[in-house]
Parts: C-alpha cells; structure tokens; sequence
C-alpha cells in the first residue's frame, strides 16, 4: 500500500494499523517516569520533628549548650542626638548543634529552610538589650534562613533593624567622639543552660567598607564579651558590639562657630561710628544680640536637654558676652557724652552770668572802674591799681547811656577752681577714647579666648 493511499485512511484504521505494525516489530517504548509525582516523606519526616519536644533545649539536663554568635553590619541607618540612640541593621546569625535534627545523608549536603520551620524547632531565644524598637524584614517574605547538616549542626540567620539607646557624653560638643554598644543576650536561659559566645572572636563581627555618615567618622569596631547578673534570674552571658564614633566639624564650623564670629566681628564695627550717631549704632548693637540668641537657639533644638554646659556652649555664650558688652560699651558712651555736654552748658552759662551781672560782693582783690566810650583799652588796663575804697557812688555816677560799669574779677583762687574740674573731666570730655581702646581690648581679648577655646578642646 503506497503511502499517499494511506493518508487517505480513515483515522480510525490508521491507528489500528500503527498498533499492528508497531506490535510487529516489539512492545511500545515505556515513557520514564515523572520523578514530580514521586511520593517522598515530608521535610517533618526526614528531621524527626515530631518525634522530640523542642521546647525543650538540647541536651537537656546536661552542660550549657554552646551558642556561637557572628553579626555583619549592613548599615548604620542614623544616629540621634536628643533621642541619645542609633539604628542599625544586621545579619545576625546562631550556630549550635541539636542532635535531634540530625538526619541521614548520602551527599552529605545541608537543608536550607524558611521561616516556617524555625517555630517548630528549638531556637536559641537572643535578644537586644536596651533596644528601643527592633523588627525582622519581612519583605518579599521574612528574612529567615535556616540550615540544617546531617551532624545535627544548626545555622540560624536572620536581618534585624534594631534601634538601641546610646549613652552620649555632649560635653565636648561638637568636638566629641561617641562610643555605642549594642548588647546580645539570652532572654531565659542562664550561663547553666546556654553559653553565649562569638563564633571567630573579633572576626566575628564584619562591616560593609560603605557604610558612611553624615556627620560622624566611624572609626572602630570591636567585640567583647562578659557575664551580666540579675538579683532574681542569675547570671548570663553577654555580648557586645562596640564601635567608636568621631563627629565631623566642618558642617558646625559652617553653621555655628563661622557665624557666631562675624557677628562679634560686626558688633566691632560700632566702635568706628560716630558717637552721635544714636540710632546707627544701636540699631546695630541690637542686631547683633538677636542673631546671637537665634544661633544659640537653634543649636539647643537639635540638642537634648543635658544639665551641664556643652563646648558649644562655652563659645557660643562666650561670644554673646562680647556682643552684649559691645552694646553697653556704647551705652557708656552715650551717657558720659551726654554729662560732658550738660556739664559744658553749666559752664558756659555760668560764664555769660558772671560777665553780664555787676555784683562785686563777697570777691577778693576785685577792682572796680567806670568807663565811658572815650577810653581806649590801654587806659582801662591802667586802673586796675584802684581799689575798693575808690569806688564812685552810684548817686555820683551821671545818668548817660554811654557809661557803664565794668567789675574786673582778678581772684586767682576761682582761676584754680577752674583748672581742677577741666583736668577732672579731661577723660569725660574725650569720651571718644574709649571707643578708641575698645577698638583694641575687644579683638586681642576675643582672639586671647578663641586660642584657648581650640587648644583645649582640639
């Protein structure tokens, strides 16, 4: 039969005639198996969960289980000044071993495992002491892994953000540098039942060369470890991840200590304006004061409230010292300006009043004349030998608009009086020198205290 002929067969007798010919030559080709459908045991099943309690450590009743800790640092998310805390997160992973999870193998090769198992098997119990906040991440999924060997032996990981308090020393703020701890530790079990301990020593703690922050330089850490005691549970172990922080000073300088000193700076340019100049200099008196306590205020916002004073503090109310006294400086100078010129109006009046008033009682070595408009100066000086006694009477004296009388006061003791009070007020009079000393002091006094400021805290 050709084969075009057999195309042409119904597909029933097609078939029929495959089958014999197939038959003909052997038996159909068996298919393999699926190997997706094989029936295998349960991951219960090959680790015998249900045959143990795990609520119950390993090797109960025997000696502490030893627990090896490693933790890599993936990031140190922020550092908080007023909450005086940091958060970090981690890769923290256990290592022990529980024989009851052993199991036989072949290969020889590990299980891995999600979160699903580690709530039915025994887990060691860690916690962060003085944490604030911490959670596992859970996204896609929880950040679980767990890995079981044939011997038993056990790796348990999991990625924490944790945010733990942080004791901070602001004494030398900005200048200071921070050293946290963040503290591991069994929340049951006593140094009896489980014995915490790094895994590599100081190698067992690793940090990502990335990890950076804004305004800290992050300059060691390191492991330690020790024995913490509670009156009413024992004594456990516990283990500390120490790291060092140094606090940048640039973005201060920037923002605190550059302005802090232009405003002291400007405070001085007073002292070059005219002393009359009232409103000009107390305007500029006043600026300055409120920029200095806006400053001061800004930086004790973003600063918890510590009962001793911060190195900022010393320079920033250092600072407001000297532009307040800036301010009172010219206040001095005002009000001293003000008495020389009352005082100068006194004498001047006084001298009008002695010239224009022909009193001669109660005036020693006074000679007292008449003159009329025909004697010339010369003449005048020449009477001044006359005495009191030569006094013409006033009823003597010829009513004329052209004669006067003239009282020439020769009494050098009121002379004396006189030069006493002007070196008395000499100073007052020159008021302007003090704003020509407060031109020096206050410079060479702020540049004496900024050379003590930074030799000190530097």
């Amino acid at each position: 039969m050709s084969q075009a002929h057999f195309t042409h067969l119904p597909r029933t007798v097609r078939w029929h005639r495959a089958v014999l010919t197939n038959s003909s030559h052997g038996s159909l080709a068996k298919k393999p198996p699926d190997v997706t459908k094989s029936r295998r045991l349960k991951t219960e099943q090959l680790l015998k969960v249900d045959d143990h309690d795990f609520t119950m450590r390993p090797a109960f009743g025997g000696p502490a289980i030893p627990v090896g800790v490693d933790v890599q640092v993936e990031s140190l998310d922020s550092i908080s000044e007023v909450d005086m805390d940091f958060t970090m997160t981690l890769y923290l992973r256990h290592y022990w071993k529980d024989e009851r999870l052993s199991f036989a193998s072949t290969t020889n090769k590990s299980m891995t495992f999600d979160g699903r198992l580690v709530k039915k098997i025994w887990v060691p119990d860690v916690f962060f002491v003085h944490s604030k906040r911490s959670f596992i991440h859970d996204t896609t999924t929880e950040n679980i892994m767990l890995r079981v060997f044939p011997d038993g032996h056990v790796l348990y990981s999991l990625r924490v953000t944790v945010t733990a308090a942080c004791n901070m020393d602001f004494s030398r703020f900005p200048l200071d540098s921070q050293t946290c701890t963040l503290e591991l530790e069994s929340y049951a079990y006593t140094d009896e039942d489980l014995m915490l301990y790094w895994k590599s020593g100081d190698e067992s703690l690793s940090i990502d060369d990335k990890i950076s922050l804004s305004q800290f330089l992050i300059q060691k850490f390191h492991t330690t470890s020790r024995l913490a005691f509670y009156s009413s549970t024992g004594w456990y172990n516990r283990l500390y991840i120490n790291f060092t922080l140094h606090r940048h000073i640039f973005f201060f300088l920037l923002q605190t200590y550059f302005p802090a000193t232009l405003m002291v700076m400007l405070s001085w340019v007073s002292f070059w304006i005219d002393r009359r100049a009232v409103p000009a200099r107390v305007s500029l008196g006043i600026t300055t004061v409120l920029t200095m306590s806006t400053i001061i205020t800004g930086v004790n916002a973003s600063m918890p409230r510590v009962s001793y004073i911060k190195a900022v503090d010393i320079y920033l109310w250092v600072s407001f010292v000297f532009v307040f006294l800036s301010v009172l400086e010219y206040a001095a100078v005002n009000y001293l300006t003000t008495v020389q010129e009352r005082r100068e109006r006194k004498l001047r009046d006084r001298a009008v009043r002695e010239q224009s008033l022909p009193c001669t009682c109660g005036m020693s070595h006074t000679r007292t004349m008449m003159l009329d408009g025909t004697y010339s100066e010369a003449d005048t000086n020449s009477l001044a030998g006359y005495t009191e006694a030569h006094m013409v009477p006033e009823d003597v004296v010829p009513e004329k608009q052209e004669h006067m009388v003239v009282h020439l006061s020769m009494s050098s003791e009121s002379t004396i009086t006189k030069k006493k009070g002007i070196r008395t007020l000499r100073i007052m009079q020159n008021t302007h020198a003090i704003d020509k000393y407060s031109r020096m002091i206050f410079p060479g006094a702020y540049i004496i205290f900024n050379i003590i400021y930074w030799s000190v805290y530097c």
